[in-house]
């Protein structure tokens, strides 16, 4: 194990000779090689700058001499972040010890793992395979190094390979299993994935990408436009099958190498195309995508030469502005530019919206869920040699103007005005963020007519795509499909959460509903409550006054009644007993000269008045006092004050109540109690009236 100095000696040595100034990344590769100086060097340097190796140990081992004066080219940059340059190492050269290699082996249904010291050859591993997989060397191809083919005798070491290592197994002189078990093997394919490792030949990059065995070539092809913004008709391949002829054919069907294939990508040569353009990096397409020298060539496809599209384009100069410069009402200048579009590409074109950006985002966005669309933004410039070819044969199209007119709300501007364009680069900045409105800023006048699909998310909006002229209608129609089922995609989400949203918020409105039903209920509750509870104690406060009448009344019969006399008394005594409805008895003495009048104002006085009550003798029945029904009593409590046969005055206090009746009785009540036979004593029934 190497001591603490001597890592950071190997560390040295490892970045002078790699070129990789990232220390985190020189160290983990030197991890990964247990500080092997000679591995982790042959790890991450091209063979064709030599094997180098160092120097603890005196040895050397023969390799390619490294001359200074003779070294080649350097190679194009790569996007990779351990790029390289080759340098010479100060210190001598050694030989290590072998190391072990690690190799797993795919054939058809099956994966044999092998382990090997560098120092064995190709030819080894295919001895292996043999006894495992029983297929005899001569019948087996072995696929998957990193170099292409490779001899049976070429020695492991040579080929600089890491520690693990992924390897196939073709068998093309074998006959094909039978055709149920290739149906079967076939269906196997379409849910496998493939590892497609397809070169960028201009640029040198490499790009690893999976599909599934059910996508078709063309999904390959657009799929490596959106990386390297090379067209498809411009795209020339390298490594496809020859059974491959149809790029409607899915990947299970073509041919490919299972699990990964290698594939190169270039771009068609053009007579129109220069050294300089031809040199220039591709970048990804959703930032800031590279056309610079195919407009004029891609304009040649759509059916005119370049003198065409140059006379389409002065001639178009020569028009009245799309949009009055340094607009500042974006709805009379939208007008304006929806009125010069039609009149110079005709009246079938996409309904451009009328209104500030922030409009059309509320059109777009801020609706509910199942009436959302996404937003198109055209970008129009009358300096480009494609604005146009695109607006005429694209824009224009039936079924681009259809499918937008269905899922987009479109928005126009016009960049050819400096002022114009430095507006709309400040509402980008505002809306989409610096990084767009700096993709939009770089983009060259031969790049133009631009198309934005943004998609509008909850706290922000997403540019989805963005579209350069250099295009055709069908490659715009898939680019809007493609952005249509990201966004249903999203849209189907958002739909679902606004129906839980919407269902928690009637809930809670049925809840708040009910509640102030029930506040109602209980309000009404109380008020009837209050209301029953005044009706009582005024009903309470009009029975004490009658009570207290009605005691004040019985106080003044009480007090005019004559002294009781005494038993033993010179004139005679009757003696009354009167048995009350409750079952008591009332009994006095009275006077045999009394008249029976002064009996009715002593039952009165105990609480009997005469409205409610009749006196009667117990044999004969009779009735003592009974006014007929003609009787008016004017006395407020219905209450006897004073019998008398006529009009009677009775003073209470301050106050005079007046009560005429005319009196029927059957016993005289001014004839005394000797008369009417009340006398000695005699036993009276209080009744209360019907």
């Amino acid at each position: 194990m190497a001591s603490n100095m001597d890592r950071e000696m190997i560390l040295a040595d490892f970045q002078a000779c790699t070129g990789i100034e990232n220390i985190d990344e020189a160290i983990t590769l030197l991890e990964q090689n247990n500080w092997d100086l000679v591995a982790a060097i042959n790890g991450v340097i091209p063979q064709e700058n030599g094997i180098l190796q160092s120097d603890y140990g005196g040895e050397t081992i023969p390799g390619p001499a490294f001359d200074p004066a003779n070294r080649p080219a350097p190679a194009p940059p790569s996007s990779s972040s351990s790029a390289f340059r080759p340098v010479m190492p100060s210190r001598q050269i050694v030989e290590r010890q072998p190391r072990m290699l690690d190799f797993r082996v795919e054939y058809r249904d099956r994966n044999v793992d092998v382990v090997l010291e560098d120092s064995c050859t190709v030819g080894e591993i295919k001895q292996i395979l043999e006894n495992e997989l029983q297929i005899p060397v001569s019948k087996m191809l072995l696929k998957g190094w990193k170099t292409g083919d490779v001899e049976d005798s070429t020695v492991l070491k040579s080929l600089h390979l890491p520690k693990n290592n992924s390897l196939y197994v073709l068998t093309p002189d074998l006959p094909p299993p039978s055709s149920s078990s290739h149906a079967g093997a076939l269906q196997e394919s379409l849910n496998q994935n493939f590892m497609l490792i397809i070169t960028h030949r201009e640029v040198q990059r490499e790009y690893n990408l999976n599909f599934s065995g059910s996508s078709t070539i063309q999904e390959v092809k657009r799929n490596v436009y959106d990386l390297t913004s090379i067209p498809v008709r411009h795209q020339l391949w390298e490594g496809w099958p020859t059974t491959a002829t149809d790029d409607s054919m899915c990947l299970a069907e073509s041919g490919l190498s299972y699990p990964c294939h290698r594939l190169t990508v270039g771009r068609r040569s053009s007579p129109a195309q220069t050294r300089e353009q031809s040199e220039e990096q591709s970048t990804d397409v959703h930032m800031v995508s590279d056309s610079d020298g195919d407009d004029f060539e891609d304009a040649s496809e759509f059916g005119v030469d370049d003198g065409e599209v140059f006379g389409m384009a002065s001639s178009a100069l020569r028009k009245s502005p799309m949009m009055p410069e340094n607009a500042e009402n974006e709805e009379e200048a939208l007008l304006q530019f929806a009125a010069e579009f039609s009149s110079r590409y005709g009246d079938c074109h996409p309904v451009f919206f009328i209104g500030s950006l922030e409009a059309a985002f509320q059109e777009a966005f801020y609706v509910k869920a199942r009436d959302r669309k996404l937003l198109a933004i055209y970008l129009h410039h009358d300096e480009s040699v494609l604005t146009n070819v695109f607006c005429s044969q694209m824009l224009c199209a039936e079924s681009i103007v259809s499918y937008l007119s269905q899922n987009f709300i479109t928005w126009a501007w016009d960049l050819t005005k400096d002022a114009n364009r430095a507006r709309f680069l400040t509402m980008c900045n505002r809306h989409f963020g610096s990084v767009v409105a700096q993709t939009i800023r770089t983009q060259k006048t031969d790049q133009f007519p631009l198309f934005l699909i943004i998609m509008g998310k909850r706290s922000s909006n997403e540019v989805l795509n963005v579209i350069q002229g250099n295009t055709t209608v069908d490659e715009l129609m898939m680019r809007l499909m493609a952005a249509m089922e990201i966004f249903t995609a999203q849209q189907q989400e958002d739909i679902k959460d606004e129906d839980e949203r919407e269902a928690r918020e009637n809930v809670k409105r049925e809840q708040d509903e009910a509640y102030r039903l029930s506040l109602e209920a209980d309000r009404a509750k109380r008020e009837a409550h209050e209301r029953e509870m005044a009706e009582q104690f005024r009903l309470e406060q009009i029975r004490k006054e009658q009570e207290e009448e009605r005691e004040a009344i019985r106080l003044s019969l009480e007090q005019a009644l004559p002294p009781e006399p005494k038993e033993e008394n010179a004139e005679p005594v009757s003696k009354l007993r009167i048995r009350t409805p409750s079952g008591e008895f009332l009994e006095r003495r009275f006077l045999a000269s009394n008249k029976l009048q002064i009996v009715f104002d002593f039952v009165a006085s105990k609480g009997f008045p005469w409205d409610e009550f009749k006196l009667l003798s117990t044999f004969p029945r009779r009735d003592l006092l009974h006014l007929s029904n003609e009787d008016t009593v004017l006395c407020p409590h219905r209450c006897i004050v004073m019998i008398r046969p006529k009009v009677i005055m009775k003073t209470l206090g301050k106050r005079q109540t007046a009560i005429p009746f005319d009196l029927v009785t059957q016993l005289d009540p001014n004839k005394s109690l000797l008369e009417v036979k009340l006398f000695p004593q005699e036993t009276l029934f209080l009744e209360a009236k019907e």
